[in-house]
């Protein structure tokens, strides 16, 4: 959805202003152009070590890494009919936790072990003077690893953390007792620490992934200065996380667009081309030819309107 649009656009943005520029997101699929690293690494995930691989392609300035491990691949390829977070709507995969610590663990590990040289600007490992973004509740627990493992060694000690909240009403609630598999520690439970009136997924005390990483991290922004005011202006629209964001501040940055994916001169998808001095004859064809398409009265002069969303309780 939306979090795909600003991690397919943002990071070639970022990479034509200067900046070196790494995505990082599960291996879900036998992508076809990303190749293996052969760098491998070993994290402590629940009460077993896993042993994750980094996959990786270059494109459009971007260093795109794919985190490789079986808890990935097994739910998508072949099993699950591409399922990423749950089996069925509504429901979650059970080792939804444990996967998603892999991801924020591998992520952390990635700007320091990876030997990337495709850009002709930059080459060799990140380093550490790097800054995170950290997309929506899957990724809260880096700040919390950054904070747990690394700072108090003095690694990443300038490193910063930047939580993009896409959409607030996916935290990532769970049990309280599910905290022992964070292993992080208990310093940590505060900013877990959740009670709701919701019997899902347990009644009563939960952990809450998205509060503690709006606490741990050093800026919460999120997808436009509207969004950032409505998160703030009642119980209902952060979701019972707004007394959290009111407490963090919170920067309203307007989701940009990717202008090389929707030029309509180059879009591959629709029959007549245009740009700005012929789009007002074009449009008129495609709005036929979409007419046509879906059994509606062919008629230039019938608006036709689209909604792209969900439709959600």
């Amino acid at each position: 959805g939306g979090l795909g649009d600003v991690l397919g656009g943002l990071p070639p943005a970022m990479a034509a202003n200067g900046h070196r520029v790494m995505t990082i997101s599960p291996r879900y699929d036998q992508y076809k152009d990303a190749w293996d690293t052969e760098v491998t690494v070993e994290l402590k995930v629940g009460d077993k070590t896993e042993t994750v691989r980094f996959f990786h392609c270059y494109k459009r300035g971007v260093d795109r890494v794919f985190v490789d491990h079986p808890l990935f691949l097994g739910k998508v390829w072949g099993k699950t009919a591409s399922k990423v977070y749950g089996p069925v709507a509504g429901v979650d995969f059970k080792d939804n936790q444990l996967r998603f610590s892999l991801l924020c663990q591998a992520a952390l590990k990635a700007p320091r072990v990876l030997n990337l040289n495709s850009s002709k600007y930059f080459s060799g490992p990140y380093g550490e003077e790097v800054v995170f973004i950290a997309n929506d509740w899957h990724t809260a627990l880096l700040p919390c690893y950054l904070k747990a493992i690394y700072k108090p060694k003095g690694i990443y000690y300038t490193a910063k953390v930047a939580f993009c909240i896409h959409n607030t009403a996916y935290q990532g609630r769970f049990a309280f007792a599910d905290f022992a598999l964070l292993n992080l520690p208990d310093d940590f439970k505060s900013p877990f620490d959740f009670i709701d009136g919701y019997d899902k997924p347990v009644k009563g005390r939960k952990i809450n992934w998205m509060k503690a990483g709006i606490l741990e991290s050093d800026k919460v922004l999120t997808v436009s200065p509207y969004y950032a005011e409505e998160l703030v202006s009642a119980v209902e629209k952060g979701v019972e996380l707004d007394n959290i964001i009111r407490q963090t501040g919170i920067f309203g940055i307007v989701n940009g667009m990717d202008v090389q994916e929707w030029n309509p001169l180059t879009d591959k998808y629709t029959t007549v081309k245009y740009d700005a001095s012929t789009v007002a004859d074009a449009k008129l064809l495609l709005k036929e030819a979409l007419q046509a398409e879906v059994g509606l009265p062919v008629d230039k002069d019938i608006p036709v309107i689209g909604c792209i969303g969900r439709l959600e309780e």
